[in-house]
C-alpha cells in the first residue's frame, strides 16, 4: 500500500463501518436542500421581497460550496495523523462543522420566531452562510476518506456519498412531516440540533483505512441496492402523500420504516467486516476483470501520469496552486459554474416557481422532495455508470458530464415552456443532471490532480456553483421576477420565469461546450488510467 495513505493497523477492515457511518452523516446534513420548505416563513417574518430572499439564499449556496477551508483542515488532520495508529480520527473537522451548523441555524430560528430583533440583511446572510458552510466539513471528510478507502471504485463510492446527501432533503422532509408539520420555524431549530448531534455521535467511525479485496464490488453493490430501495420507498411515499391524506400514526410508521432502511448499511458493513477478518485477503481474479480488455504489453509498464505532466500514483505534488495553473482546472470550474449554478438557481426558486403556476403548498413540498430523489438518481447513477464505462470501455469520465449538461439544457427549456406538467418534467431532468455533476466533479478531480489535496482542489472548483447561482438566481431570476410582479409581492403566470429559464438554458449549453472540450483533452489520459489500473492488478 502506498505510504501516502493512512492505514489503521489495528482494524484495517473498519473501512466498511466507516462507509456506513459516512452514509448516516450524509443522510442527515442536507438542510440546504430543503430551503424551499422554510423560505416562505423566512420571507414573511423578515419582510423580504424576492430579490432579498434570493440574496440570502445565495449565501447559503456560497457556504455549502466554499469548502476550501474544510479541505485545508482535512489535509492538516491527515498529515498530523499519518503515523497515528488510530487512522486519523476527524474529531476536529466534524466538531467545526457541528459548531457552525448549530450557530447558523439557531440564530436564524431566533430571528424567525422573534426572540431577537430582526437582524439586518447582511447579518442574516452571515447566519445562512454559517449554517450551510457546516456541510462542507462533513462532506469533505466523508467523500475524500471514501475515495482513499476504495481507490478502485471511486466513482461508485462518491456516488453513494453524494447520493445519500442528495436523498437527505427528502429524508429531512419526512422527519418534518412526522414531527413538525405546519411548524417550519421548529423545523429550523431541528436543523440546528439534529445534524450536529448525529455527526458528533458518529465521527469516531469515519477513519482512513484503505484496503482492497475481491469482494469490494459486491459489497458496494449491496449498499448501492439499499440506496436505490430507499429512494424508491421515498418516491412511493411522496406519490401516496400527493393522493391521500396520511394520519399522524401513518407518518410515524413511515418514519420507522425509513429508519429500518437507514440501518441496512450497518448490517452490510458488519457482514463485510466479519468476512474479511475470517478470510485471508486474496487478489482480485484477473480473468473476470474487464480491465484485461485493455491490456497492452507495450504500455502497461508505464507509470500513471496526471494531467500536470508528472508521474503520479497519488499525485502528492499537485496542490491547489499547481492545479490552478492547469487549463483542465478552469475547464472543470467553468462547467461547474454553468451547470451547477443554473441547477441550484432552479431549486432555490422552486416555491416561487410552483406558486406562479398555481401549485398549492402540498404540491410544492412534493416537488422539493422529488428534487431530492432525482438529485440522488443523478449522483449515484453518474458515479456508478461512469465507473462502468471507464472500466469496461475505457471511456473518459467527462463524457458523462457532457451528457448531463446537454440534458440539463433541455430541462431548463421545458420549465420555460409553461405547458401542463412542465415543472415536474423539467425539474426531474435538472435534478438528475445537477446530482450527476456533484458526483462526477470530485471523482474527475481526484483522477486528474490526485487524492492528497483533492479536498482542497474540488472545494475550490465547487466555488463555481455559488458564483453561477448568485448571478442567475439574484440578477436573472430574482430581478426578472420582481419586474414582472410590478407593485405586487408575488407574480402569477408562465411569464414570471419564462425569460429567466431561457437564460439558464443558454448558460447550461455553454457548460456543455466547455465539458466537451474537457472530454477531448482527457481522452488519452483516461486511457492511461485504465492501463495503469490493470498494471497494478497484475502486480497484486
Amino acid at each position: 500500500m502506498e505510504n501516502s495513505m493512512l492505514i489503521n493497523t489495528s482494524s484495517s477492515n473498519s473501512r466498511w463501518v466507516a462507509t456506513a457511518g459516512s452514509i448516516w452523516i450524509q443522510a442527515i446534513i442536507g438542510g440546504t436542500y430543503t430551503f424551499s420548505l422554510y423560505s416562505p416563513i423566512l420571507k414573511s417574518s423578515q419582510s423580504y421581497d424576492q430579490f432579498t430572499l434570493n440574496t440570502v439564499s445565495v449565501f447559503k449556496d456560497i457556504g455549502s460550496n466554499a469548502g476550501v477551508l474544510s479541505g485545508l483542515l482535512y489535509s492538516a488532520v491527515v498529515s498530523s495523523g499519518r503515523h497515528n495508529r488510530n487512522g486519523g480520527v476527524p474529531w476536529v473537522v466534524h466538531t467545526v462543522g457541528a459548531a457552525e451548523g448549530f450557530l447558523g441555524y439557531f440564530f436564524i430560528w431566533l430571528a424567525v420566531v422573534g426572540v431577537i430583533p430582526r437582524p439586518p440583511v447582511p447579518l442574516m446572510c452571515v447566519f445562512m452562510f454559517l449554517a450551510a458552510h457546516s456541510q462542507t466539513f462533513f462532506n469533505t471528510w466523508n467523500v475524500v476518506t471514501s475515495i482513499q478507502n476504495f481507490p478502485d471504485y471511486s466513482g461508485t463510492v462518491v456516488g453513494l456519498m453524494k447520493g445519500f446527501l442528495g436523498l437527505s432533503g427528502a429524508i429531512l422532509i419526512q422527519v418534518y412531516k412526522a414531527f413538525f408539520k405546519g411548524n417550519p420555524s421548529t423545523y429550523i431549530l431541528m436543523l440546528a440540533l439534529l445534524p450536529s448531534i448525529v455527526s458528533l455521535s458518529l465521527m469516531h467511525l469515519v477513519r482512513l483505512c484503505p484496503n482492497k479485496t475481491s469482494e469490494d464490488k459486491n459489497n458496494l453493490n449491496s449498499m448501492s441496492i439499499v440506496s436505490m430501495l430507499l429512494a424508491a420507498y421515498l418516491m412511493i411515499i411522496l406519490i401516496l402523500e400527493d393522493i391521500l391524506v396520511f394520519p399522524h400514526w401513518a407518518r410515524l410508521v413511515g418514519f420507522l420504516v425509513l429508519l429500518v432502511f437507514l440501518s441496512l448499511p450497518l448490517k452490510i458493513a458488519t457482514e463485510a467486516n466479519n468476512k474479511e477478518k475470517s478470510q485471508s485477503q486474496q487478489p482480485m481474479p484477473l480473468k473476470t476483470d474487464p480491465l484485461l480488455l485493455y491490456h497492452d504489453d507495450s504500455t502497461s509498464n508505464e507509470p500513471e501520469k496526471n494531467l500536470m505532466g508528472e508521474e503520479n500514483r497519488e499525485s502528492e505534488s499537485v496542490n491547489l496552486l499547481e492545479a490552478m495553473g492547469s487549463i483542465n482546472f478552469w475547464l472543470l470550474f467553468l462547467a461547474i459554474l454553468c451547470g451547477m449554478g443554473s441547477g441550484l438557481a432552479t431549486i432555490n426558486n422552486m416555491s416561487q416557481l410552483g406558486q406562479s403556476l398555481g401549485y398549492n403548498t402540498s404540491k410544492i413540498n412534493t416537488l422539493v422532495s422529488l428534487w431530492s430523489i432525482w438529485n440522488f438518481v443523478g449522483r449515484f447513477g453518474a458515479g456508478y455508470i461512469s465507473d462502468s464505462l471507464l472500466r469496461q470501455r475505457g471511456w473518459a469520465r467527462p463524457l458523462v458530464m457532457v451528457i448531463a449538461l446537454g440534458a440539463m439544457t433541455a430541462g431548463h427549456l421545458i420549465i420555460s415552456s409553461g405547458f401542463f406538467g412542465n415543472l415536474y418534467i423539467g425539474t426531474t431532468l435538472v435534478g438528475i443532471c445537477y446530482g450527476a455533476l456533484w458526483s462526477l466533479m470530485p471523482t474527475i478531480t481526484s483522477e486528474i490532480f490526485g487524492v492528497l489535496h483533492m479536498g482542497t482542489i474540488y472545494n475550490a472548483i465547487a466555488i463555481g456553483n455559488p458564483l453561477g447561482t448568485y448571478v442567475l438566481s439574484v440578477w436573472v431570476i430574482g430581478h426578472t421576477y420582481d419586474k414582472e410582479a410590478g407593485d405586487n409581492t408575488s407574480c402569477l403566470g408562465v411569464h414570471c420565469f419564462m425569460v429567466s429559464f431561457f437564460v439558464l438554458a443558454f448558460v447550461s449549453f455553454l457548460g456543455f461546450l466547455v465539458a466537451l472540450t474537457l472530454f477531448f483533452r482527457t481522452r488519452v489520459f483516461y486511457r492511461s488510467v485504465v492501463l495503469t489500473r490493470l498494471h497494478r492488478s497484475l502486480k497484486r
